[in-house]
C-alpha cells in the first residue's frame, strides 16, 4: 500500500506508520506537509491513498483535496486530524474524501485505509463497466445507422433498377402487344393479346408499388408531398380514411431527416394495419420552432403497456432507433381500447447540418 501523508508532524507520522506495522499491513508511506511537496509527490509517483491532517502550516486538507482532484482518477483521500469539528467533516465528505478518523482511534487506521482503497478500487471498476458499456451502446448504435445507411442505399438502387430495367422492358412488351392486336385479322389472337396485356398492365401496376415503396419519387417534391401519397395509398389500399395536416406545405430540412420522417411515417402506418383494428388515422406534421414533429394517431383498439417490450417488437424498437440516431424521440401513448399515438420529434438538423444542407 503506497500512501502519502500530509502531516507535519513527525511524531503524528511515526505513530501512523507503527500503527500500519503492528497490523501487518506491507506499506510505503511518504511524508510531505507542503502543497508544493504534494504536487510534486503526485508527479513523481502513484499513489493508492492520501492521509491527510485537516490543518497544516499555511493550508488545510481541503486546499490539498482541490489540488488532488485535479489529476485523473485520483486516489482516495482519506481525513485524519485531532481536532475536527463535525460540521468540517461533513463538509469534507461531501466535496468526496473517502473517510475521516480522528487519532485518538488510531487504532482503526488500518482497517479505514483497506476500505477506502476497496471502495475506491469498486468504483474505478464500476466507472470502468459503466464507460465499457456506453462504448459498446456506442459501436451498436453506429452499426444500426451503417446498416440502415446501407438497407436505405440498397433500396434506391432497387427502385431505380426496377424503373430503368423492369419497367422498361415491361413497357416494350407492352407495346408489341398492343401492335400485335392492332394488325391481327384473327379473333382468338386478339383476345389473348388483351388479356396478356391486362395480365401485363397488373405486373407493371405491381413493380411500380413496389418501387414506390422502395424509394418513392415522391420525396423529392419534399416531406409533406410524399406523405400525402403515402396517406392516399394506404387509404385506396385498407379502405381505412387518412386524415393529414401540415403547418405549412414546404418544409425545408436535410435529406436524410426527411427520409426518416417518411419511414417512421410508414412503420407507423403499417402497424396500424397489421394490429390496430382502426377505421381513422391522423397524421400531423409540425416544423414549429426549428423542430419537426410528426404524429400518427389511430383509433384503433390500442395496446397495453407490457406489448410494447415483448422480444420481438421489432418495429417500435426500429422507430425509436431512427428517432434517437437523428437526435429527437419517439413517445407512444396507448391504451387497450382508445387507440395509439405514435409522436416523433427531432430537431431540424441532422449530424450537425442546417436545415437544406447536405448531412
Amino acid at each position: 500500500m503506497r500512501v502519502l501523508h500530509l502531516e507535519d508532524s513527525a511524531a503524528d507520522h511515526a505513530l501512523a506508520r507503527l500503527t500500519l506495522r503492528r497490523a501487518g499491513l506491507p506499506h510505503e508511506m511518504r511524508q510531505t506537509d507542503t502543497l508544493e511537496g504534494l504536487t510534486q509527490a503526485l508527479q513523481q509517483e502513484n499513489f493508492d491513498l492520501i492521509l491527510a491532517d485537516y490543518r497544516l502550516p499555511g493550508f488545510t486538507a481541503l486546499d490539498a483535496w482541490h489540488v488532488v482532484v485535479q489529476r485523473p482518477e485520483h486516489p482516495p483521500f482519506v481525513l485524519l486530524s485531532g481536532a475536527i469539528g463535525e460540521a468540517a467533516a461533513v463538509d469534507a465528505m461531501r466535496l468526496g474524501f473517502a473517510d475521516y478518523l480522528l487519532k485518538d482511534d488510531m487504532a482503526r487506521l488500518p482497517h479505514v485505509l483497506q476500505r477506502a482503497i476497496e471502495v475506491a478500487e469498486a468504483r474505478r471498476a464500476r466507472e470502468q463497466a459503466v464507460a465499457e458499456l456506453a462504448a459498446s451502446e456506442q459501436r451498436l448504435a453506429d452499426l444500426a445507422e451503417h446498416l440502415q445507411t446501407s438497407i436505405e442505399e440498397e433500396r434506391a438502387a432497387i427502385a431505380r433498377e426496377i424503373h430503368d430495367d423492369i419497367g422498361g422492358a415491361l413497357a416494350a412488351v407492352k407495346f408489341d402487344l398492343s401492335w400485335l392486336a392492332r394488325h391481327s385479322h384473327d379473333d382468338g389472337q386478339r383476345q389473348h393479346a388483351a388479356s396478356a396485356t391486362e395480365m401485363l398492365q397488373h405486373a407493371m401496376d405491381a413493380s411500380q408499388r413496389l418501387m414506390m415503396s422502395l424509394r418513392p419519387p415522391v420525396l423529392d417534391q419534399g416531406l409533406v408531398a410524399a406523405v400525402r401519397w403515402l396517406a392516399e395509398s394506404f387509404e385506396r389500399r385498407t379502405h381505412i380514411t387518412v386524415r393529414l395536416s401540415a403547418s405549412r406545405e414546404a418544409m425545408d430540412m436535410p435529406p436524410a431527416l426527411q427520409l426518416v420522417a417518411y419511414r417512421t411515417a410508414q412503420e407507423a402506418l403499417t402497424n396500424v394495419h397489421k394490429h390496430a383494428q382502426a377505421s381513422r388515422v391522423h397524421i400531423d406534421l409540425s416544423d414549429h420552432e426549428g423542430v419537426l414533429t410528426l404524429e400518427v394517431s389511430d383509433d384503433g383498439r390500442g395496446m397495453a403497456p407490457e406489448m410494447r417490450h415483448k422480444p420481438r417488437s421489432f418495429g417500435l424498437r426500429g422507430l425509436q432507433e431512427r428517432a434517437l440516431r437523428a437526435g429527437g424521440w419517439l413517445d407512444i401513448s396507448s391504451r387497450p381500447g382508445q387507440g395509439t399515438s405514435v409522436i416523433m420529434t427531432v430537431p431540424l438538423t441532422l449530424g450537425g447540418c442546417e436545415a437544406g444542407e447536405e448531412p
